[in-house]
């Protein structure tokens, strides 16, 4: 315990995906105790060392996010960090999706995210840390066959955009990063019967980053507190073109991805 008190403190979910992984990585290097939020897995389980502390949970389920958060707060005086990397993607047309899947990813991507960062307030507050949200360039625009995630991340995007102005007054950040393709799980696409993915398995995606890239560009946002990160070329044109012309933005992205 002692320690971990000699660390920043981070809390990273979706630990154990190539871009928690990289970002681990990235934050022991810098000197952070991490603890890594994911599903139980063998994945995650080997991450444990000195400066990663593993918890394996389902976020979505209320009382093991609570007994998680409990771990975290017995080990640490406040924490500096939360970084929100869980999700997952949904790659179908609304047409031959289910409501219900609908409800999944916006628990997984946006109520897991709500409910983290309820639970570590006074903790970030305490340290004057950071909340640092990973949503995606569906977050800000439309994108096809995703209307489950781009839902999912629209809302992320409006919850802490305005949780940034009630924070500020304890000294606390609130950051978005954006990315837009990273080669997380290539080749591996719809991997439910809902249309529920793995993050970073889409196979129409263009111009993809590797996760230590994006880390990279996360990680330099966080340290400028900027409170929006394009992640990656991509993102950075996809903003600019969907503030400027939103209609041209969109037949853009159909044309690319081969609406």
């Amino acid at each position: 315990m002692n320690a971990t008190k000699r660390h920043k403190q981070a809390v990273l979910t979706g630990a154990a995906g190539g871009l928690g992984q990289a970002l681990c990585r990235a934050l022991t290097a810098r000197g952070f105790h991490v603890n890594a939020l994911d599903l139980p897995s063998q994945a995650l389980s080997n991450m444990a060392g000195p400066a990663i502390t593993p918890l394996g949970l389902d976020l979505t389920d209320s009382g093991q996010l609570g007994h998680a958060v409990q771990q975290i707060l017995s080990a640490c005086d406040g924490v500096d960090l939360v970084l929100h990397c869980a999700g997952v993607s949904h790659i179908r047309a609304f047409a031959d999706s289910s409501v219900d899947s609908h409800r999944k990813v916006m628990e997984i991507n946006h109520f897991a995210a709500v409910a983290l960062t309820k639970a570590l307030l006074p903790a970030v507050r305490a340290a004057h840390g950071v909340h640092l949200a990973i949503s995606s360039v569906a977050g800000f625009a439309p994108l096809y066959h995703r209307t489950a995630y781009a839902a999912s991340k629209h809302a992320m995007e409006g919850f802490f955009k305005s949780l940034r102005s009630e924070e500020a007054a304890y000294g606390v950040d609130v950051l978005i990063a954006a990315p837009s393709f990273i080669a997380t799980n290539p080749g591996r696409p719809e991997s439910q019967a809902d249309g529920t993915t793995r993050p970073g398995a889409a196979t129409d995606g263009f111009d993809q980053m590797s996760a230590e890239e994006a880390a990279a560009v996360i990680l330099k946002g966080y340290d400028k507190r900027r409170g929006f990160i394009p992640v990656g070329r991509v993102a950075r044109l996809s903003a600019l073109l969907n503030r400027l012309s939103p209609a041209f933005y969109e037949r853009q992205m159909r044309r690319k991805t081969g609406a």
